[in-house]
């Protein structure tokens, strides 16, 4: 990845609604080496979707809970099941395992803490062998990006 294809992913990761030309135009390529490239980026993997960026509050998900979890189930099928299951929840925004004291770690996206409640409660009744669950409500939302750092590619 040069430092062209750095800077595209730039201005991608700020506007993903950018016209090629324009992008064309910041970096000094025409557009048809420009789009070339952002192909070439997408089939490598590189950038995996565009995507609408949404404001939580204003469609009724403006609360987030960090969720701890610790298990004594380490072995793999457990692990396979679990991926499944949190899969099938809407709420969960990212899932983490994790090294540490906690095993896994969620960020929960609700619209109330009486949402989040029903959330738990059908978290914990569809989870088998979850021994702690932890949860942390967001008072303030202080920096929140989807911008990657490119600096160490």
């Amino acid at each position: 990845m040069d430092s062209i294809d750095k800077t595209i992913l730039t201005l991608l990761q700020q506007d993903v609604t950018l016209p090629v030309s324009d992008i064309a135009e910041q970096v000094n390529l025409s557009t048809t080496p420009c789009w070339k490239r952002i192909k070439r980026l997408e089939e490598r993997g590189v950038i995996k979707s565009r995507v609408a960026l949404l404001d939580a509050a204003k469609v009724g998900a403006g609360v987030s809970v960090f969720v701890h979890i610790k298990t004594q189930q380490h072995e793999q099928r457990w692990l396979t099941r679990f991926a499944e299951s949190i899969a099938g929840f809407d709420e969960v925004m990212e899932c983490y395992r994790m090294a540490g004291e906690w095993d896994y770690l969620l960020r929960v996206a609700t619209k109330d803490i009486e949402s989040f409640d029903r959330f738990y409660k059908k978290l914990i009744s569809e989870v088998e062998g979850l021994t702690d669950v932890t949860s942390s409500f967001a008072m303030e939302e202080i920096k929140f990006s989807t911008r990657l750092p490119l600096t160490n590619c």
